[in-house]
């Protein structure tokens, strides 16, 4: 049944022969008929649909286990880092299984989840002159990212440091001194994977739209009209995405 048919349409009467009541004021009695229309409430028609939260997500995911590893890291980092906070003083053992999580976590976002989930990849490289540079690669346009991958990455790297943050000026106020350490080194990580990757996925739509304009928008056209044409597009597109 289509949510869309109104109820009174679809509703079939319990008998087909009709009594007729005897009113004496029929006109003032009638009332006009009541159409009842289902509302959209977005619930899940199907099995499939009714399925929620985690695993919902990791069976929509094209690669679920670089996505739960994703979130296995970075939540275990929090969680560990404030139960022993919490629970022990033992300021050595809370140090060194934060930092393992931490250095794990930032390994694998920036090697296999930003590569595997949104076709992206940064690192920092020296030139023989000592230049540093930043050095990106991604994913031919051609093949996209999953949507509910893509999401759940950049939901990721923008909400814990966030949330790191939040811990921050947490141990701030209660003057843990010796903890804030331990979250400073945690939003350099983050910090330093969600800047890289955003400068990357800019790099990534900038570089595309250039590869449009030069092929694409010239349309035939050659010689100088097609340079001038190519190199507006260019000026406009890095401007967009710059």
């Amino acid at each position: 049944m289509s949510t869309n048919t109104p109820l009174l349409q679809t509703i079939e009467p319990d008998d087909t022969s009709t009594v007729q009541v005897p009113s004496r004021n029929t006109t003032s009695n009638t009332r006009p008929a009541v159409v009842l229309t289902p509302t959209n409430n977005n619930m899940a028609s199907t099995p499939a649909d009714a399925e929620s939260g985690i695993a919902g997500i990791l069976k929509q995911s094209a690669h679920p286990a670089a996505l739960f590893c994703l979130y296995f890291f970075r939540t275990s980092a929090i969680v560990v880092y404030i139960l022993c906070g919490l629970l022990t003083d033992n300021y050595v053992l809370s140090t060194v299984v934060v930092v393992v999580l931490l250095a794990m976590d930032f390994w694998n976002c920036r090697n296999v989840a930003g590569r595997t989930l949104v076709g992206l990849r940064f690192w920092n490289q020296v030139d023989d002159d000592g230049e540093s540079y930043w050095v990106f690669e991604s994913r031919d346009p051609s093949r996209p990212a999953n949507p509910v991958d893509a999401k759940m990455f950049w939901i990721a790297l923008y909400v814990f440091p966030a949330l790191w943050l939040l811990l921050f000026v947490v141990s701030f106020l209660r003057f843990s001194l010796s903890f804030i350490p331990i979250v400073a080194l945690a939003l350099v990580f983050n910090l330093t994977n969600a800047v890289g990757f955003t400068y990357a996925d800019r790099d990534a739509k900038q570089r595309w739209a250039n590869s449009i304009a030069s092929s694409g928008w010239n349309m035939g056209m050659g010689g100088i009209g097609g340079q001038i044409l190519s190199g507006a597009m260019k000026k406009s597109v890095g401007r967009l995405f710059g």
